[in-house]
């Protein structure tokens, strides 16, 4: 049986480990270092950019178990391990959370270990699966032990959906919130031209010539993923725009193509 290691391709870059890089991690090679500078060069703003979807995540996570009881969560697209991690923003509100990881990336899989040191009152559980991939993932014995579908669930799809091509983007958010009861929460973060379209769009072309397509949405398009479901405020914004704290000061709104919301399932 091949292990993670074994999956791990180092002659193409790879989304979370360029990612990873340019937030000044340590877990990459030298050809996502070359597609992470050259991304940098065709928008300089592209580090701010990401450290700001991350306190997004930071933020809406803090937000659902602090202000709206939410006790167990699932985690797309989780990424290569970077403190704080959900499952230690969350604990820190209610230790008895519960989060459930899911990527597809070998070394993300690797590295898993780290997302699973819970709090002794709550529990974490990592599942490699693909998002393109709902039923794995819901029907995962790691979904189906940790997560009580007769309670609210926070589902945190952040940094992942501009790899997600239509018409499948809509479909596969839809089918993962399907089996969510009533009052769970959907945290988003969806990718935008719409405030430096030519320095993103160069760097949509960088992804591409690695191997990356990328979709990217204007508001109305981002809007209509939460068709169905009650926004709440501040509704669909640049990330750094949503519920901000002083850390968020005098970020250039040119410097984030990423729109963020977070909207509860009626």
């Amino acid at each position: 049986m091949r292990g993670a290691g074994d999956r791990i391709d180092t002659s193409t870059a790879h989304s979370a480990r360029v990612y990873d890089y340019i937030l000044g991690g340590k877990d990459h090679y030298l050809v996502d270092i070359e597609a992470g500078d050259a991304m940098c060069r065709h928008w300089p703003a592209l580090p701010v950019h990401m450290l700001e979807n991350r306190r997004f995540m930071h933020r809406a996570g803090r937000f659902l178990a602090q202000e709206q009881g939410v006790r167990q969560f699932l985690d797309i697209g989780t990424g290569l391990p970077t403190a704080p991690n959900l499952h230690e923003v969350v604990q820190e509100v209610a230790p008895e959370s519960s989060v459930v990881y899911v990527d597809n990336d070998p070394i993300v899989l690797a590295h898993a270990r780290a997302l699973l040191q819970s709090s002794p009152e709550g529990a974490t559980a990592y599942v490699d699966a693909d998002m393109h991939d709902p039923d794995a993932i819901l029907g995962s014995p790691q979904f189906r032990s940790l997560i009580e579908l007769d309670e609210p669930v926070g589902l945190m799809i952040i940094g992942i959906l501009h790899f997600i091509l239509p018409p499948d983007d809509v479909r596969l958010v839809r089918r993962l919130l399907e089996p969510l009861p009533s009052g769970s929460f959907l945290a988003l973060t969806i990718g935008t031209a719409d405030f430096a379209p030519e320095e993103v769009g160069r760097v949509a072309e960088e992804y591409a010539r690695q191997g990356m397509d990328m979709a990217l949405r204007d508001l109305p398009t981002a809007t209509s993923f939460f068709d169905g479901l009650e926004l709440l405020d501040p509704g669909v914004t640049q990330v750094h725009k949503w519920r901000p704290g002083p850390e968020q000061n005098g970020i250039d709104d040119r410097a984030i193509a990423m729109y963020g919301a977070v909207a509860r399932k009626p």
